[in-house]
């Protein structure tokens, strides 16, 4: 009991640190931990541990689904390259120099055990670098590229990972076994994570009921990852696999009713959980630290700002390479991909923010070795694992718009004229059917022609946003005309309210227009 009344007071603690968080205009992951941080030395609170076990099999899943599951796959598709680069690549870089970097500031740990912590703070958190390049209006490019790196790299750092573990273990290590086992794993992953796609497309489209749907659509990421880890495949690859397949089939699949309930639903529960990750993270310090007793706090403070140093600058220093190298010996690649701003590499190589995914890797490590030897610098790993978190969550957090300021990154309007370009084309359509139903007279033409209008004044409004400054279509209307379709909204909203309360109309009847003047208000405020 003691447990679940501490894990209720966390929701609450994360709901009101998060309402503070977007006052101060902060990122909240960021909040979070230094919030987790600070009550982690009030004593008498009682510990919450952040479980390997609750983080992979329950947590982790229902995290990455989601963001598969709205990720634009024509975008991935088109950034292929620098993701890979980045989820691959940057993954052996990071566990190779910042494994040269512990070994050379702690040299009683071995070149395994650095490895594997190598490899544990190599992959990137998709929440925390997305959390603050959404609320900077940076070029799409930059967040479609962040994005999908965080979803494919944990699943090369956990392979790293397992690899390092192993030849610490065993005492072998063979790199041509290693590849092979990864590519089994990658593959393997990402097919059985299509298999569950095809799997739940045959469902939900099968179905029109959406508490039943939505019940299938929160069980997918966990059909999809836990047979994946029984197989020895990766479960990350496949769920992700399974989400981009599903996003891309959802529209043809999914009625609207579904999708109003659902949406909100993986919303609220991704929050949460992000909400939950992020302030346990700062909560595990203590243990960790009581793990370390008796080691100099100075000493180990200097050691984690180096070790943290060379975490970050190993990516600024492969983001610039990767970029512009393949491009200046490679003509074919430049006329086909030509150099990108370098204001849009110095953000994309400063979004390194590390997450629970690496602090739960640590903490995943095993305590003994099979000759009953602890494992060597097991506690050591703990504690660095969360000063990279930490220095790459605050530092990198924290300074990401104060730089995307001072080096003037421009706002990429290229979304917003799609999605304008899209719905003129979708209204042109829609007229088209109108012209064709009065010419069938099929239907009275004082119908047609009211439609008609509404049509009519919505390509309208899109041409006024073709013709505006910046392209948004967001503020067409003036401020004056949105207030009056707000104070509109509320009279209506006010007279029901009145006939529900004279008895007038049932409680029933209140709620279904009610669900009407709410969508009319979310499109109106553009949610």
């Amino acid at each position: 009991m003691y447990q679940a009344e501490a894990i209720v007071g966390l929701f609450v603690v994360v709901a009101v640190l998060v309402l503070i968080a977007r006052k101060l205009g902060l990122p909240y992951p960021i909040v979070l931990v230094l919030a987790g941080l600070a009550l982690s030395f009030v004593p008498h609170l009682p510990q919450v541990t952040l479980k390997p076990e609750l983080v992979f099999y329950f947590l982790l899943p229902p995290l990455i689904y989601p963001a598969a599951l709205f990720t634009s796959w024509r975008d991935f598709r088109r950034n292929i390259r620098p993701i890979l680069l980045l989820s691959t690549g940057l993954i052996l870089a990071t566990t190779i120099l910042v494994a040269w970097a512990l070994h050379t500031v702690v040299p009683a740990i071995p070149w395994a055990a650095a490895f594997a912590f190598g490899a544990i703070v190599s992959p990137t958190d998709a929440v925390a670098a997305t959390a603050v390049i959404r609320r900077l209006g940076l070029p799409h490019r930059i967040e479609v590229i962040v994005e999908g790196e965080s979803l494919v790299n944990d699943a090369t750092g956990l392979v790293a990972l397992q690899f390092a573990v192993a030849a610490l273990m065993t005492g072998r290590f063979s790199l041509g076994v290693a590849v092979g086992q990864f590519a089994w794993v990658a593959l393997g992953g990402i097919g059985f994570g299509l298999a569950i796609g095809v799997l739940m497309r045959a469902i939900q489209r099968r179905l029109d009921d959406p508490p039943v749907q939505i019940t299938f659509s929160l069980l997918t990421p966990f059909a999809a990852y836990l047979p994946a880890e029984q197989l020895h495949v990766s479960g990350i690859l496949a769920v992700v696999a399974a989400g981009i397949f599903l996003g891309w089939h959802s529209p043809l699949i999914l009625r609207a009713r579904y999708r109003l309930q659902s949406q909100a639903i993986w919303e609220m529960l991704v929050f949460l959980l992000n909400g939950f990750v992020f302030i346990s993270i700062g909560l595990q310090l203590p243990a960790i630290l009581r793990a370390l007793h008796g080691e100099s706090l100075r000493m180990l403070i200097g050691h984690a700002l180096l070790i943290s140093a060379a975490t970050m600058l190993v990516r600024v220093g492969w983001v610039f390479t990767a970029t512009y190298l393949p491009r200046f010996f490679f003509p074919p690649l430049r006329r086909w991909d030509p150099y990108p701003d370098w204001r849009e590499v110095v953000i994309g190589a400063w979004s390194g923010m590390r997450g629970v995914i690496s602090l739960a890797a640590a903490f995943a490590l095993p305590f003994a070795l099979p000759n009953g030897a602890p494992f060597p610098g097991r506690n050591y790993i703990l504690f660095f694992t969360f000063s990279v978190i930490l220095a790459t969550l605050v530092v990198q957090g924290l300074t990401l718009p104060l730089l995307a300021r001072a080096i003037r990154v421009g706002r990429d309007t290229t979304p917003e004229e799609e999605e304008r370009q899209a719905r003129v084309e979708a209204n042109k359509a829609a007229l088209q059917l109108l012209d064709q139903t009065e010419s069938e007279q099929r239907i009275p033409s004082d119908v047609v022609d009211r439609l008609r209008a509404e049509y009519d004044e919505r390509l309208a409004q899109l041409e006024a946003c073709a013709e505006s400054a910046d392209g948004r279509c967001g503020e067409i209307a003036t401020p004056q005309y949105q207030q009056l379709q707000y104070e509109a909204l509320q009279r209506e909203r006010e007279t029901i309210i009145r006939l529900r309360n004279a008895h007038v109309i049932n409680d029933d009847a209140l709620r279904h227009i009610q669900r009407d003047l709410d969508l009319a208000e979310a499109r109106l405020a553009g949610d």
